[in-house]
């Protein structure tokens, strides 16, 4: 999953908690064992929820209906899709608070920490309010900037610039695999939650 789909499963968990899952893309190997235990849970968690989400049978379904040279990047392209399809049908999956108090909240709590955040996160932070994200991941507009914004990132040549007119060929279908899964995925995590800060 991309960050907001991210950001709305840890946000249950707390401060540290979240902070500790938003910080999962941006830390490799174990957690800092001097970090408050909830920070380790959080980054436990978005690694958990990351291997789920990748062996789920909708989301399984939903990288097959991609052709190379697509097909090999299309996990990377759906989590950022998906986050588009959350935004899209925000009051449907968190009629708790609207987005943008979501977002403002959540921004804010990164921007507070940030000094205890990797400079990588850091700076996706900003690129965050540059582009008016998270927010704005239900723009086509935004979601080709963010296409060719990671296409330049990779290390190799990809076809991630060019993934937007692929997704909305098969927009019909995409959203049927996120509506079945992403109930599945909050389940989930409610119980990923509990586990790791039991």
């Amino acid at each position: 999953m991309n960050h907001l789909a991210h950001a709305l499963l840890a946000d249950a968990g707390g401060a540290e908690f979240a902070l500790g899952s938003a910080e999962g893309d941006f830390v490799h190997g174990h957690p800092d064992p001097a970090w408050p235990a909830a920070r380790q849970a959080g980054l436990r968690f978005h690694r958990a929820i990351d291997q789920y989400t990748d062996r789920h049978a909708e989301v399984v379904a939903a990288r097959n209906l991609f052709t190379p040279p697509l097909r090999r990047y299309a996990g990377i392209v759906l989590d950022i899709w998906f986050d588009h399809l959350l935004v899209r049908g925000w009051d449907r999956c968190n009629a708790d608070e609207p987005l943008p108090r979501f977002a403002q909240r959540w921004l804010a709590l990164l921007d507070a920490r940030a000094a205890d955040l990797p400079e990588s996160l850091c700076a996706f932070t900003a690129w965050m309010h540059a582009h008016r994200l998270p927010e704005a991941y239900g723009d086509d507009a935004t979601l080709d900037v963010v296409f060719h914004a990671l296409a330049k990132r990779l290390s190799r040549p990809s076809p991630i610039g060019d993934a937007l007119p692929a997704l909305r060929e098969r927009a019909d279908a995409l959203q049927r695999h996120f509506d079945a899964f992403f109930p599945d995925l909050v389940v989930r995590a409610r119980g990923l939650r509990h586990d790791l800060s039991a």
